[in-house]
Formats: structure tokens, C-alpha cells, sequence
């Protein structure tokens, strides 16, 4: 077994992790219709889309370029999820990878509370997505990592100090 395929081998359940702990990312503002009907979705979803796209950004910033801290910024204090993601993270970066170009796809998106309905400081989302486009690099390796199925989450968000953060990702339909 060459080194790529010994590489491959040893990230493969890093991948997994990284895939169920991931969330929905800007695509999803692309998907037509939704609970709005045909116009698009209702003003609740657009803004939960819109939070949920800028959070995935900037976890996929803190992959890419292998910042534990900024990565722990994006989740509440205590987080499963937010310690699960560092983990991965680490031991990414323990090999001398980065995960670049991570992207996920949301394919559905249902906003199950607002807490409060006017400017929420609790968002909980039940979200079908999947990732895509994540390239390992790193010494010499330029492995483009396997898109993930469709996955569906509970994702409840929480703001805090001006920020959305993360404080539960569940898996769904298992």
C-alpha cells in the first residue's frame, strides 16, 4: 500500500466524523420554494438559512486554515458537537493536513423553534444536507475527499455575545 493509499485509509473515519458533525452551508439560499411556496421560503427560513450559511463559512475558514480557536469560538461552551469538531480538527492537522474547500449542500431546511419569534437568540433546525468539495492537503497530498450522502440533523443554534454558536448537532432517522 503506497503512502496515498495508507493516508486515505487512516482519514477515512476522520472524514465520517467531519461529515456528521457538519451542518448546512450557502447553497442552501439557492433551493427553491420551501414552506413560502413558490416564491421562496418564508422570512423565519430565509434568516435561519442565512445564519445557518455564515456559521459553515466560518467553520469551513477554521478548517481550512487549521484554527483550533476559531473553531471553538463557533460553538457554545460544553458543546459535544463543538468538542467532537476539535477533535477531528486536530487530529487533521496531527497528520499535517487541512481540510480546504468544504462545502455542504443543504437540501432541506425546516425551522422548529424561534425562540423568541422576534430577533431569536434560539434557532432549532431539523436540516438534510451533505458535504461536498473538501480537498485534504498537506506534504505533498492534494486528495479530494469523497462527497457525503444526505444526511439529516437536529441543529439548535444559540446567540451569544453578538455571535450564532452551536449547541447540539443530533443525528436524525437512524
Amino acid at each position: 500500500m503506497g503512502p496515498l493509499a495508507a493516508l486515505v485509509r487512516a482519514c477515512s473515519p476522520l472524514l465520517l466524523t467531519v461529515v456528521l458533525v457538519g451542518v448546512g452551508t450557502a447553497p442552501a439560499a439557492a433551493v427553491p420554494g420551501g414552506p413560502g411556496g413558490p416564491g421562496g421560503p418564508d422570512p423565519g427560513e430565509r434568516h435561519a438559512r442565512s445564519v445557518l450559511a455564515a456559521w459553515d463559512e466560518q467553520r469551513a475558514a477554521a478548517w481550512g486554515s487549521g484554527d483550533g480557536a476559531a473553531l471553538a469560538r463557533l460553538y457554545v461552551a460544553g458543546s459535544g458537537a463543538g468538542r467532537r469538531d476539535r477533535q477531528m480538527l486536530a487530529a487533521w492537522s496531527g497528520r499535517g493536513l487541512r481540510v480546504r474547500g468544504m462545502a455542504t449542500h443543504v437540501l432541506a431546511l425546516d425551522v422548529v423553534e424561534r425562540r423568541p419569534a422576534y430577533r431569536p437568540r434560539l434557532l432549532r433546525l431539523r436540516v438534510t444536507d451533505r458535504l461536498v468539495g473538501a480537498v485534504a492537503v498537506g506534504g505533498g497530498v492534494r486528495r479530494v475527499l469523497p462527497t457525503d450522502r444526505a444526511t439529516t440533523r437536529s441543529v439548535v443554534l444559540r446567540r451569544s455575545g453578538g455571535a450564532w454558536r452551536v449547541e447540539s448537532v443530533r443525528l436524525l432517522g437512524w
